[in-house]
């Protein structure tokens, strides 16, 4: 082979590499930064918790009102750029948004039996804490009501929840166990609007959930009810199906049962579950 065809071929081969260099770093650099495109997604959806960041609304049963604030502002301390927003009412309330398609992620109810009749609606649900009921008074109890029984003396003024509502139906499952009839002067939609009305002195007395009792002790003393007298509330929490959150939605249930929420849900008065 001739000395020129050499000196060809080799220059050739030099050519061909040069090529090939540059060609090989821009696939590298192509690679890492799809790797580095991945992580910032990641983040991006990611609490520092491995909990999904998302903007979640919680439906909570009016009890809870307090104690959720608390709680929400704690979740999102723990889960950076989660924000979580309560709606509070009557569990028969949030029953009937839930129904009606209401846009929402979680649902907390003040008993299991209006969480069973959403079956289709939820995921399944887990009884985060628990409640007992206490007899409402004005301060310094004026009446000097000592007892469920007091509750059926016509002088006095008791309102109660209406009976669709979980704590309605607890003061009548109790009054119903003493055979004590009571008339009340009212039937209210939740346990708050029966605690405001002793609290303003349209009510003698009401029966509201402990934990209800122990955020007006400026303005209303508790009764307490023996436990063999007494109703026990359970609070079940569950995803909604219609949630566009879902991993984020059941992200902050679960959460409610941890050591973190659960000391913040004592802390307020509620039993454990």
């Amino acid at each position: 082979m001739s000395p020129l065809i050499n000196r060809r071929r080799a220059a050739a081969a030099v050519l061909t590499t040069a090529l090939l260099i540059p060609l090989a770093a821009c696939g590298d650099d192509s690679g890492a930064d799809k790797a580095k495109d991945k992580d910032s997604g990641s983040q991006a959806t990611s609490s520092a918790s491995g909990a999904p960041k998302a903007d979640l609304t919680v439906l909570a049963a009016a009890s809870l009102t307090d104690v959720f604030k608390e709680a929400g502002a704690a979740y999102e301390k723990e889960n950076p750029g989660t924000k979580v927003t309560f709606s509070f009412a009557g569990s028969q309330e949030l029953a009937a948004q839930v129904k009606q398609g209401a846009p929402a992620d979680a649902l907390v109810t003040a008993d299991t039996k209006t969480m069973d009749g959403l079956t289709g609606e939820t995921g399944a649900p887990t009884v985060i804490a628990k409640n007992r009921l206490v007899i409402a008074v004005g301060e310094g109890n004026p009446e000097k009501v000592e007892n469920l029984k007091d509750l059926s003396d016509s002088k006095l003024k008791v309102v109660l929840a209406a009976p669709e509502v979980p704590v309605g139906r607890y003061s009548k499952e109790i009054l119903d166990a003493q055979k004590i009839e009571v008339k009340p002067v009212s039937q209210e939609p939740n346990v708050r609007a029966v605690l405001s009305k002793v609290e303003l002195g349209e009510a003698d007395a009401g029966l509201v959930y402990k934990t209800d009792a122990a955020t007006a002790t400026d303005k209303v003393d508790a009764i307490d009810i023996p436990d063999a007298e007494n109703a026990v509330a359970s609070y079940p929490a569950a995803t909604l199906k219609g949630s566009k959150h879902s991993e984020a939605a059941a992200a902050f249930v679960a959460w409610l049962s941890t050591p973190a929420a659960q000391k913040i849900l004592q802390g307020a008065g509620f039993q454990q579950p």
